[in-house]
């Protein structure tokens, strides 16, 4: 195991020495570089970018567009013009429903979906398709998590118009094979948009080599501050996709009749932008960069090992998807003998763990597993071996406290 102590970086340990947090899925922690770089933005370069000419107006300008910058490396896209901040994965998600599908979704087209994803990448795409007489298909998974080249291909039709599904589910950890399902849906005329919000923060991700159309991920689950996320698309296909909304700094020219809209990618970017989180989601690619994928892989790979083989060996609690560490990636979903997730996770918040319950946004998943709730613990690089101690500990005696003997 490695011994680093990345918890020293993140004031909130030091605030709550006893927290134990296992919510990594949900937010992530933010570490003082990306604080102390938010702070320095709104104390030395505040201003309203894009438009003014003053000094400041410039900096902030500077620090917004070299944000854009970093994550156009960070993620291997050609251009910034690829490169659309919005507030998070779900926004991002729904501009391409309403942008790209009001534009190009037609009635009887089809839009397959993962039965696995998180409402954010399900419920545009359920509406898009009531709204345009599209037809709304799903892809199933197996009791692990698995999609098979098979079943993708034998979903597609001449009429899918675009597959939509996560490289890491949010509920199994499992990595989909979302490079071979582009091939696949390319193949057939197909776009694929591929929600990035649980791979992005946790291992390297290029979009050139996935061959995605467009790919959606938050700031707030790797290590930066709420509010800033990111759309990548292609240029071509952005070039065509209508504005999402409308207002200030999105516009070219405007007359009584009619307007001309910026070039991209700001023609998506309506209204006062927020730099404040660019800032702090470009220091949260620094200090990623600065630790090395490699190194949080192998740790976040580890700790998973740890925990799965010791849950594995607690009676009664029964783990959601693959039955090796290998197909969780941070991620354990679990659920215990004759108790609530809810009281589960209300346990573990006795014992100052941070634990998630419920259905974790994905809902159609759950019954499509005949299951109506489970709890999940997930992990980053800056968890620990005692957290994984605590954990189990806590886990072993749920059922006890909660009245069954033995």
């Amino acid at each position: 195991m490695m011994s680093s102590n990345y918890k020293s970086d993140f004031p909130v340990f030091g605030a709550y020495k006893d927290l134990v947090y296992l919510d990594n899925a949900a937010t992530t922690q933010k570490p003082r570089q990306v604080l102390e770089a938010v702070e320095k933005y709104y104390r030395e370069e505040n201003a309203n970018p894009l438009r003014g000419l003053y000094g400041l107006s410039v900096k902030a300008t500077d620090a917004y567009e070299n944000a854009r910058e970093a994550v156009r490396k960070f993620i291997g896209a050609k251009s910034t013009k690829e490169i659309v901040f919005t507030r998070n994965a779900s926004e991002s998600l729904n501009l391409i429903a309403y942008s790209f599908g009001r534009a190009f979704i037609n009635e009887g087209d089809e839009i397959l979906v993962a039965i696995s994803e998180h409402h954010s990448n399900f419920l545009p795409w359920q509406i898009l398709a009531k709204e345009k007489g599209a037809v709304l298909k799903f892809l199933e998974c197996g009791r692990q998590g698995e999609y098979t080249e098979e079943a993708l291909r034998a979903a597609l039709t001449p009429r899918t118009k675009l597959f939509a599904a996560a490289q890491v589910s949010n509920v199994f950890g499992r990595i989909n094979p979302i490079k071979r399902f582009a091939e696949i849906c390319h193949e057939n005329g197909t776009l694929i948009v591929c929600d990035g919000a649980q791979s992005v923060p946790h291992m390297p991700v290029d979009v050139a080599e996935l061959d995605v159309d467009m790919l959606a991920f938050s700031g707030h689950k790797m290590f930066a501050p709420m509010g800033i996320g990111v759309l990548y698309g292609r240029e071509e296909l952005l070039e065509k996709m209508p504005p999402f909304l409308y207002g200030g700094e999105m516009i070219e020219y405007v007359t009584r009749e009619g307007a001309t809209y910026a070039e991209l990618p700001h023609k998506f970017e309506a209204g006062t932008v927020n730099v404040g989180g660019a800032v702090g989601l470009h220091a949260a690619i620094d200090y990623i960069n600065s630790i090395g994928f490699e190194n949080i892989v192998r740790r976040e790979d580890e700790l998973t090992a740890l925990a799965f083989g010791k849950m594995q060996e607690v009676p009664y609690v029964n783990i959601i998807g693959g039955e090796s560490a290998v197909c969780h990636s941070g991620i354990i979903t679990f659920t215990i003998d004759g108790v609530h997730p809810h009281d589960i996770a209300a346990i573990f918040d006795s014992d100052n763990i941070a634990i998630r319950a419920g259905h974790h946004c994905a809902q159609p998943l759950h019954q499509h597993l005949a299951v109506q709730s489970t709890a999940r613990m997930s992990l980053a690089f800056y968890n620990d071996e005692e957290d994984i101690e605590r954990f189990i500990k806590t886990l072993s005696t749920i059922r006890r406290r909660m009245g069954y003997g033995g």
